[in-house]
């Protein structure tokens, strides 16, 4: 069975968040160092909570991988890729393991 890794990086009064960055280098990174046991990656900018209201994560990046031994051989090369969240985020984020069911 599918299984999800979501990363969000949450707005906050003293968060910075550098979307270039982000997607020019980290995502690249995210590529080589864990690239081979991925299915998926989306990557989600926060424009909105709903109408009128501003958006609670600056990003989104849901990276689906084929089963549990995927993810856990990605989780294993991630060293670098998490080492690399301060180059582009002041804050930690947050992240949700999941079963894919639609």
């Amino acid at each position: 069975m599918p299984v999800s890794l979501q990363v969000a990086y949450p707005v906050g009064d003293e968060t910075k968040f550098d979307y270039d960055y982000y997607l020019g280098t980290h995502m690249r990174l995210v590529a080589e160092h864990m690239g081979a046991h991925i299915q998926n990656t989306v990557v989600t900018k926060g424009v909105a909570g709903g109408p009128g209201t501003p958006p609670p994560f600056h990003a989104i990046a849901t990276i689906v991988f084929p089963d549990q031994g995927a993810m856990k051989a990605a989780m294993a090369a991630s060293g670098p890729v998490v080492a690399d969240i301060p180059n582009f985020y002041n804050a930690a984020p947050q992240m949700l393991i999941g079963e894919v069911v639609g």
